[in-house]
């Protein structure tokens, strides 16, 4: 009897659990990779765990976003990806994510384990088990979807626009995406956060800027098939990576492992030179999609079944429209999702990968709708009198745009298909979509032309990239020999692949690798920019507005113009104290690794970077200023206006302060000014820090226009360069021979300057003998903020 008696009791609890889901009335109940029941009368959702000990990939993502570009919380915006499994410890469940970062790739399970055990995992969440079915465990689900797994509360407070707290009485359930699949599940959940708005930004995007309401997604996916082969990282190769260690690598060889990102993708007939694949590559654009816009993606994204061609897959890459009944966010689709926000912003394009493997099993990329409008400015600018005859004649503009929106929508595409920025493909004729692309207008027998604004179709590097991420070994190959043998081939034809890391920094010194320029010779190009830029601002009149339009839209209008040439400045910059250098690895036949711009080079890009300084240059002529009158009521000035020091009145002056200190920005970077001075000491044909000064303080202050307004602007951009010479004297990055340089720079100008009875040029002596007294009480003066630009017309893009 007594050993009867644990039996019973355990039966007991048995019989008491098992009437958990039968005391719930009405459940709808969805069956899939895991089984579920939504219980309406209590908002909750209880799941049926039947995969304990089994490894899953879990994402989360938000559904509904804020639609602040800059606080970043976007509509279909994917967050974390992990791999997760359920473990059972008493009477809960647990949601564990093993360490991916540090593993053993060994069959020795004691190695394996001794490596799980050395570095910490994280538990996610923990569930009362509420029943027991045999192997499968009744949990209630709710809580872990209401958490707020995408960290938009923190995301706010991080910007500075409030502390958010989730609150439980204005949050439910969302059903309307919460479905079940053979091979995942997707659950979604409205939640709303309560809080008091501290900035502007949620102000300007919600209804109660106390209440913030969102919806964030969950999925729980099924490890992908047996099969896909996994492909080592080059650093030549373009591709995104993924890396980890694996301490079960011999003592001789590197421990940090590097594959890349990937698709799968498999020929039917890998006998046949030209192949359909097992399962194509589909992406799906969201149907939300306004035309023309949604011809114009659709065209873009397909252009990428040219490099699949080439490497000898047929019908490989799809594009087709999303189904009016699938979820945007749902893992079986890849997806072109048209993001709306309240001001212009990034696109970019995101991927779900196998965190063990590399494998892409979803990309969803994010095009930001207002930047198309970025684009049709930059040509209504542009055009001589678009609008004299008609409003409606829009048709050049909107060409323009749509030819931007094709090359974005292959740009974004890229970035999910594992493709990283290759920003030096500008010099070889546009080699690459994944490059930041501006706007090759030319000025053709005195007309702005537009007719080759934007490459069409996949460029030569693209396919160089698809053929090392995706291309098949050839029999008799090796896989290594085969991929680099194309890259080697690349090499040989003049390509080049530079990244983000050596293209946006201010103090960038690789002289090819620069975001929205033109041109093989970054110097000639910037020429090029401003004899353009100077034939639209004297064509730029009143019919740059349609009729019935306030004045004031035409100095929104007139913004991109002025500012047209800021990215091919900063091109050129970059060959002042410019180094040439790749990625390379030892083996492969670069005959040389790095080397200098030449002193011709440089000269030739300084003299053209400083033109950027002159007055005639940057003057807005006196005829034009007539059309900037103060801003019209209902039409206030917004961050991507120009600022001024005048108050409601437009500043000329200020406009020519603004424009100059982004060319000083560049050119005073305290790295590149140690680079001239450690270049000079290897090589002394290359310009010395003080040669660089003594032509800038020559072509500003050595400048004396006779036209009284010509003289105001460049007294006004002397300033500019004065104060940017003080920041670098104080600089700490500066090295001493950049400070010295400086110093006798600003010696020489207070001793030519003090001569003068001139009360500016006076003023000027006594700041300079001011600062030199005391440098330490220096406090910068700054200059009229320049108005946003990138993304200059409609791109994306962080790395993936």
């Amino acid at each position: 009897m007594k050993k009867l008696l644990p039996v019973l009791l355990l039966l007991c609890l048995n019989t008491l659990s098992a009437q958990f889901l039968e005391t719930k009335k009405n459940l709808r109940t969805q069956d899939g990779f895991f089984k579920f029941h939504y219980d309406e009368k209590n908002d909750a959702i209880y799941l049926e765990v039947d995969k304990l000990d089994e490894e899953f990939i879990y994402v989360h993502a938000l559904k509904s976003g804020l639609g602040s570009n800059d606080i970043g919380l976007d509509r279909g915006q994917l967050g974390g990806t992990a791999i997760v499994e359920f473990i059972k410890a008493g009477n809960k469940l647990l949601l564990v994510q093993p360490n991916q970062d540090y593993r053993a790739v060994t069959e020795n399970e004691a190695e394996r384990k001794s490596v799980e055990e050395a570095f910490a995992k994280s538990v996610l969440y923990g569930f009362e088990i509420k029943e027991t079915q045999g192997s499968t465990y009744i949990i209630d689900f709710t809580p872990f979807l209401m958490e707020d797994a995408h960290g938009v509360a923190d995301r706010i407070k991080a910007n500075k626009e409030g502390t958010y707290k989730y609150d439980k009485e204005k949050s439910a359930l969302a059903l309307e995406n919460t479905k079940a699949f053979p091979k995942n599940v997707e659950f979604e959940a409205l939640l709303t956060f309560k809080g008091s708005p501290e900035g502007r930004l949620l102000r300007s995007v919600a209804p109660d800027a106390s209440l913030i309401s969102v919806v964030q997604h969950h999925s729980f996916v099924q490890l992908p098939e047996a099969g896909y082969e996994l492909r080592a990282f080059d650093p030549r190769s373009g591709a995104i990576y993924t890396q980890y260690k694996d301490y079960a690598t011999p003592v001789q060889e590197p421990i940090d492992k590097r594959l890349i990102i990937r698709h799968r993708l498999e020929k039917k007939n890998p006998e046949l030179e030209v192949s359909e694949p097992v399962e194509p590559i589909i992406y799906y654009l969201d149907p939300g999609t306004p035309e023309p816009v949604r011809s114009a993606l659709l065209e873009g994204a397909g252009w990428w079944n040219q490099a699949f061609e080439s490497i000898g897959y047929q019908n490989a890459f799809q594009v087709k429209m999303l189904p009016e009944d699938a979820d945007p966010l749902d893992l079986r689709y890849n997806v072109i999702q048209w993001v709306h926000r309240s001001t212009r912003g990034w696109s970019y394009g995101a991927s779900v990968t196998d965190p063990r493997t590399g494998e892409i099993l979803k990309g969803h990329v994010s095009l930001g709708s207002l930047r198309i409008r970025q684009d049709f400015m930059i040509a209504q600018a542009l055009m001589n009198q678009p609008f004299a005859e008609s409003n409606d004649n829009y048709e050049p503009m909107l060409d323009l745009a749509l030819a931007r929106i094709r090359q974005l929508s292959a740009h974004e595409v890229g970035h999910t298909l594992g493709f990283a920025h290759n920003f030096a493909a500008s010099v070889n004729d546009r080699a690459s979509v994944m490059d930041y692309p501006h706007p090759a207008i030319q000025l053709k027998n005195g007309v702005v032309d537009f007719s080759d604004a934007y490459a069409t179709g996949i460029g030569v590097w693209d396919k160089v990239t698809v053929a090392y991420s995706y291309g098949d070994v050839p029999k008799g190959m090796t896989e290594s020999w085969y991929l680099n043998k194309v890259l080697e081939d690349a090499e040989a034809k003049g390509l080049r692949f530079i990244t983000d890391s050596d293209a946006r920094a201010a103090d960038g010194a690789h002289p090819d690798a620069h975001l929205w320029d033109n041109g093989a010779n970054a110097a000639k190009e910037l020429e090029s920019v401003l004899a353009l830029r100077e034939k639209a601002i004297q064509n730029f009149s009143i019919a740059n507005i349609r009729s019935g339009e306030p004045l004031t839209v035409l100095e929104d209008v007139f913004v991109p113009l002025y500012f047209y040439h800021r990215y091919q400045t900063e091109a050129a910059v970059k060959r002042i104290g410019g180094l040439r250098y790749t990625y390379a690895v030892r083996g492969d036949e670069q005959q040389q690794i790095r080397s200098y711009v030449s002193a011709k080079e440089q000269e030739e890009a300084l003299d053209g970077v400083l033109k950027t300084l002159d007055a005639e240059v940057l003057a807005i002529p006196k005829s034009k200023l007539d059309l900037f009158p103060p801003r019209a009521f209902g039409y206030n000035r917004t961050r991507e206006s120009f600022k001024g020091n005048t108050g409601v009145t437009f500043d000329p002056l200020g406009a020519a302060e603004t424009a100059a200190d982004f060319t000083l920005d560049f050119l005073l970077n305290a790295e590149r000014a140690n680079r001239l001075v450690a270049q000079h000491a290897v090589d002394a044909e290359l310009p010395a820090f003080q040669e660089v000064l003594d032509a800038l303080t020559a072509k500003t202050f050595g400048q004396k226009p006779n036209d009284s307004y010509l003289a105001e602007v460049q007294r006004s951009i002397n300033y500019r360069v004065l104060e940017h010479l003080k920041q670098l004297m104080v600089n700490p990055e500066a090295i001493p021979q950049v400070k010295a340089a400086v110093l006798k720079s600003l010696s020489d100008l207070a001793m030519q300057n003090l001569k003068f009875e001139d009360a500016d040029v006076r003023y000027l002596a006594w700041q300079i003998g001011k600062f030199i007294e005391d440098p330490d009480e220096f406090k910068p003066v700054s200059a009229p903020k320049i108005p946003d630009g990138s993304p200059i017309g409609s791109f994306e893009c962080l790395n993936n």
